[in-house]
């Protein structure tokens, strides 16, 4: 049996930009996909702290350094520049290995800078 776990969380990140042009997903500063252990591709949910907004996308690997949280596509309306969200990754495990995983949970600043 496996179990669907956190796997590591940005927690109130701020978004920096929104592009309803684009072909959808989420673009995150290379930096903090790090910290997070977030690969570009990856599936991750987002809840936007402004307006309950609860949607699944995919990440996009930005600038290192930039502070980059940018909603495209669709996405795109389900948040404001300067909302806090919390950006959200899942794992799978297999029970005994959830009872021991210890999820990242990543803090940052209002300029997306690591906080802890």
């Amino acid at each position: 049996m496996y179990l669907t776990m956190l796997k590591s969380k940005l927690h109130r990140a701020t978004i920096t930009d929104a592009n309803l042009q684009y072909e959808g997903s989420i673009e995150l500063d290379s930096d903090l996909m790090t910290a997070a252990g977030i690969l570009a591709g990856e599936k991750v949910q987002v809840v936007n702290e402004a307006n309950g907004a609860r949607f699944e996308t995919y990440v996009i690997e930005g600038k290192s350094g930039s502070g980059t949280v940018c909603l495209n596509g669709p996405a795109a309306r389900q948040g404001q520049v300067g909302d806090k969200v919390i950006v959200l990754c899942y794992v799978h495990l297999e029970a005994d290995a959830a009872r021991r995983h210890k999820p990242i949970i990543v803090h940052l600043d209002d300029s997306n800078r690591l906080k802890s």
